[in-house]
């Protein structure tokens, strides 16, 4: 077969436009509308039955499906090259639902420490009073993982870039030491999505998502995502009845049987999704609404071109204040003195995100004082909006945390978080220059 004739791969770009919606019959709207409706007509009894069997795929109630996040969940799933996307209501919807969709109670997880301080609290204090033990370890290196795996383990979890840490692990080597023991490696790649890394290339098997971050782009609207790859083995060693065997709770029907990744499925490398989506979705009812969807999706049609002039952003404001008198320390892989440098100059070809730290010299008292100085830049408790944002995590987003979990999820006194946004870099650069003078300056006004 000549290169011409070989199918040609559609680009990202083009899939962030196009992928998953056609204008609908009845109104050829080309922007995907917003089905703001909670239920959906069926066309007769064996329609709705088969619907509700899952011999046929369709809209019943907008708390399981959803016209305008269905367009959502199948973009997404082709921006990764997967099989299948659920949308939930939060980013910590979905790494909650993940986790619940085959972990119960005397069971565990092994996760790296170096995560959102949200997440932190998840798996510390809520999951623990369910039963779940999660056992954080250094991620730095994939031993560490493996010894703690043991016949009561049931997944894998890291970051992409650590929040805040700023660390670049081996993902590769996390994931080979998650398929030696047969079990899934999730991870989370808010700030990270296609195209600046596609973690199925390098041996994710789920991803979760806050899509409120860089994939919606705004600051609008709050979102997750659970996306599947779609060819891992459920069957192996049979750790994972939830999916392999009928299912009480849903007429009995076994997930692996008619969506696993074997032709005969119905719906190929469905089987995770689908289990999530007809179990804890509809069960705890942590939906997207449809409008969040769609505003989601807008964001979703230039995140190609954000997430790579961000990136660009990043990198040189980075090296700006690498070079200034007030900071003290910058924590960014995108430099070489950052001992993940050469890791996620690999991973990450158009830079390690937008997001990293900085030590202010004059600790916590300065690190208040820049906080109140900048302005241009927001202080808000989010990252990856289209504008630039800073915090001081120790009494903010990790204050929850102790003085230990705070010190191995790498957040010290004088620690300033920064997204960087899109504004003109030398804009950034001025406002932060003209924040840490003040910050340090002998004047307390």
């Amino acid at each position: 077969m000549s290169n011409t004739e070989e199918t040609r791969k559609t680009a990202m770009e083009t899939l962030a436009l196009h992928a998953g919606h056609q204008p609908d019959n009845d109104t050829l709207s080309r922007a995907v509308p917003i089905y703001q409706t909670t239920s959906y007509v069926f066309r007769d009894p064996e329609h709705a039955a088969d619907l509700f069997a899952l011999r046929d795929f369709g809209n019943i109630y907008t708390r399981l499906m959803n016209p305008t996040t269905d367009a959502l969940e199948k973009r997404l799933a082709a921006m990764h090259g997967a099989t299948g996307c659920v949308a939930t209501a939060s980013g910590m919807a979905a790494i909650t639902y993940t986790i619940l969709n085959i972990t119960s109670s005397g069971q565990n997880i092994v996760a790296g420490s170096n995560l959102y301080g949200g997440t932190v609290t998840l798996f510390t204090h809520t999951l623990r009073r369910l039963g779940i033990e999660v056992r954080l370890v250094d991620s730095s290196d994939p031993a560490n993982f493996e010894k703690e795996i043991d016949d009561k383990t049931r997944l894998l979890y890291t970051e992409s870039i650590g929040n805040p840490r700023c660390n670049v692990d081996d993902i590769d080597g996390i994931a080979e030491v998650a398929h030696k023991y047969k079990l899934p490696f999730v991870l989370d790649n808010t700030v990270s999505p296609p195209p600046l890394f596609n973690p199925f290339d390098h041996g994710a098997d789920i991803a979760v998502y806050s899509l409120t971050k860089l994939i919606g782009g705004h600051g609008t609207s709050v979102g997750g995502a659970v996306v599947e790859k779609g060819d891992f083995d459920w069957t192996a060693k049979n750790k994972f009845p939830e999916i392999t065997e009928p299912d009480p709770s849903y007429h009995g029907v076994n997930f692996w049987e008619a969506f696993g990744n074997h032709s005969e499925a119905v719906a190929p490398g469905l089987a995770f999704v689908l289990k999530l989506r007809t179990g804890l979705l509809r069960d705890m009812g942590g939906c997207l609404s449809p409008f969040n969807a769609q505003q989601i999706l807008l964001g979703v049609e230039t995140l190609p071109m954000r997430a790579k002039q961000h990136c660009a952003n990043a990198q040189k404001v980075a090296e700006f204040l690498a070079r200034h008198e007030c900071i003290s320390w910058v924590n960014y892989a995108g430099l070489p003195d950052h001992p993940d440098h050469e890791r996620a100059s690999r991973l990450f070809r158009h830079g390690p995100g937008a997001v990293f730290g900085m030590g202010i010299k004059g600790g916590t008292e300065a690190g208040k004082k820049f906080i109140r100085s900048v302005q241009l830049c927001s202080h808000l408790a989010n990252i990856l909006d289209a504008k630039s944002l800073v915090i001081h995590p120790a009494s903010t987003t990790h204050q929850q945390l102790s003085e230990e979990e705070q010190k191995q999820a790498g957040v010290t006194p004088d620690l300033i978080r920064i997204s960087v946004g899109l504004e003109a870099v030398e804009d950034i650069t001025a406002d932060l220059d003209q924040a840490l003078r003040k910050a340090l300056s002998d004047d307390s006004g």
